[in-house]
């Protein structure tokens, strides 16, 4: 039980390292990931059952990942429509993209095919059970990715995203396209958000096209949970925050799915439990700042 939350909080931990990076780092709320994510996960299905070579499904499905967020981008720097319009625009065509993927099916299992997880579990057979040799598997690829984030955002363009989303003007001045940074940005944030649906569907065992159905949501509250976990502005702290609030928001929604019904609430309603706990913590940030500014 404990190893799947923290083993699900880890897959979605790399879709809210995306999310992160453009709502925290860009100032740019993408919607794009409703589609990006289920796009990641039938293209990761469809390559398995093509006999694709598990690690190249994964290169597959996180380059389809950036294909997505380049669209929203040039939608957004070509056409000058708002990034929630453009994130809608690209979300709703991935949804028929993603039927295409799939043969104009909804759906793929992936029963009897050999994923990454079955080559790292028979790897592990005899030394740790599936669920354990699993968890460090997901320990390893988020703290490796975490780290080349980290690294990341320490580089000359790393720091340049940074301060596109503090001053567009201030980067304009400085003789950088802000449109070429939003569509790397928005590419790379929907490559690491297919790339976690790539992974979600090898660990459920299927691949849907209405798995991302309010994904970006899930997304946003785990990034502001983890806000109140870790106070700091360093970059690796930042990292790790999101990680430990995705772990804590799929440990939040498996006591509301198994035990909620002691307070007479159903499954239905972890949708419910998902935007209150937004708003909770938005409205804690908002009281937190204004006390600030009153202490000032």
């Amino acid at each position: 039980m404990i190893e799947g939350i923290f083993v699900e909080g880890l897959i979605y931990a790399i879709m809210a390292l995306g999310v992160f990076f453009t709502f925290r780092i860009l100032d740019f709320p993408d919607l794009t990931v409703d589609g990006s994510f289920p796009m990641g996960a039938v293209i990761m299905a469809t390559s398995l059952h093509a006999g694709v070579n598990p690690l190249s499904g994964l290169v597959l499905a996180f380059c389809g990942g950036v294909s997505a967020g380049f669209v929203t981008a040039a939608i957004h720097n070509k056409l000058k429509v708002p990034h929630l319009l453009a994130g809608i625009l690209t979300m709703t065509m991935l949804y028929s993209v993603n039927i295409r993927i799939l043969s104009n099916r909804a759906n793929l299992p992936l029963l009897r095919v050999d994923t990454i997880l079955t080559r790292v579990q028979s790897a592990c057979e005899g030394i740790f059970s599936p669920e354990i040799a699993s968890l460090i598997f997901f320990i390893l690829v988020v703290l490796g990715l975490k780290l080349a984030l980290d690294l990341f955002f320490l580089t000359d363009l790393g720091l340049v995203f940074g301060a596109l989303g503090n001053n567009e003007q201030m980067v304009r001045v400085q003789g950088v396209n802000p449109a070429t940074l939003k569509l790397i940005g928005v590419g790379l944030s929907n490559g690491l958000v297919a790339l976690s649906g790539a992974f979600a569907a090898q660990y459920q065992g299927f691949a849907d096209v209405n798995l991302g159905q309010g994904i970006v949501v899930s997304g946003l509250a785990s990034v502001m949970l983890g806000e109140f976990l870790i106070k700091s502005n360093r970059i690796w702290a930042l990292t790790l925050r999101v990680v430990l609030g995705a772990i804590l928001f799929k440990a939040i929604m498996y006591l509301g799915r198994y035990y909620g019904y002691y307070i007479n609430m159903t499954p239905n309603d972890l949708k419910l439990i998902t935007g209150l706990l937004i708003i909770i913590s938005l409205a804690i940030s908002n009281y937190k700042r204004l006390r600030a500014k009153g202490n000032a």
